[in-house]
């Protein structure tokens, strides 16, 4: 297939370069800049500048593609550390998918968008793959379901907070910073509010799988196996950089970790089985701990 991948030379992007091309799949990826349009060649892509803000061009290059993978996302309010700039990510985020699913009417092509986890209302005690989102922060899956509705061969993968591997620069590596500069490893409340991780590798391949076998309307969750409790996570921190745990409530929450408090005190216990079960996809590699343990340090 021609792929056309946004956000090719990210983190989780460039990953997914690799798994389509190694599958045999002819990409191009959408970069920023020409920086990252030369890390999109040097992976076997085709590279074409371009923001997600450049509609023209995500028109033309959906329409030629067999098949999209849209990954870009605005992370300005990580950089900033202000929460107000993520509506306006969202917003981008939302009339980029809806400009890219419109030229798709008519065909089967896939268009496979990015979600996540965090926020999601539990079933049963876990977020399943019937958790819909309800808020409209929710805007890349909440698009991609009304382009389904529509008859556009669009599906979403809902991954973990932390899709993690050497290079991370989400939010894990932000607490680790965060410890670092308050002298303590904070954690919300009792820390009893769960998380998920999963492996970026395993993410790239269930993007592929979704892609080359995946259903119109279908929710698919990216995350391993186990949830981890924010305290234990917080406690490993501590342990690995000798600064105590701490737990952390009201403005002291918001003084240590700034723009994720908005998420750190979420609940994401998850399950992944029917997303197994559909696809034939299982996480192959190292988890969340032990990734941390081994390489975040």
């Amino acid at each position: 297939m021609k792929v056309f991948v946004t956000g090719a030379s990210g983190f989780i992007g460039s990953a997914i370069v690799r798994e389509l091309i190694d599958a045999g799949h002819q990409v191009t990826g959408l970069a920023r800049s020409e920086k990252s349009a030369e890390k999109i060649r040097q992976a076997g892509a085709e590279a074409v500048e371009g923001s997600l803000a450049d509609l023209e061009i995500l028109k033309q290059h959906a329409l030629y593609a067999d098949g999209i993978i849209h990954t870009a996302f605005s992370h300005d309010f990580m950089i900033s550390k202000d929460i107000s700039q993520f509506p306006k990510a969202a917003e981008m985020d939302r009339i980029a998918i809806e400009t890219m699913g419109e030229v798709l009417i008519g065909t089967d092509k896939p268009l496979i968008v990015t979600a996540g986890l965090l926020g999601l209302p539990l079933i049963n005690g876990k977020i399943t793959e019937e958790s819909v989102a309800e808020n409209s922060l929710r805007a890349s899956e909440t698009t991609a379901l009304k382009l389904a509705e529509r008859g556009i061969n669009t599906s979403v993968i809902r991954l973990a907070p932390s899709v993690h591997d050497v290079g991370d620069y989400g939010f894990v590596p932000f607490m680790i910073s965060q410890a670092k500069e308050n002298g303590v490893s904070a954690y919300p409340g009792n820390g009893n509010n769960r998380w998920t991780g999963i492996h970026r590798l395993d993410a790239a391949r269930l993007f592929r799988l979704a892609l080359e076998k995946g259903a119109r309307g279908a929710l698919y969750n990216g995350v391993e196996d186990e949830s981890i409790e924010l305290k234990e996570l917080a406690a490993l921190i501590g342990e690995k950089l000798h600064v105590p745990l701490k737990a952390v409530s009201g403005e002291d929450l918001n003084k240590h970790f700034e723009w994720l408090a908005h998420f750190i005190t979420m609940d994401c216990p998850v399950t992944n089985l029917k997303t197994k079960r559909q696809l034939g996809w299982e996480p192959m590699h190292i988890s969340l701990l032990e990734d941390i343990e081994q390489n975040y340090f």
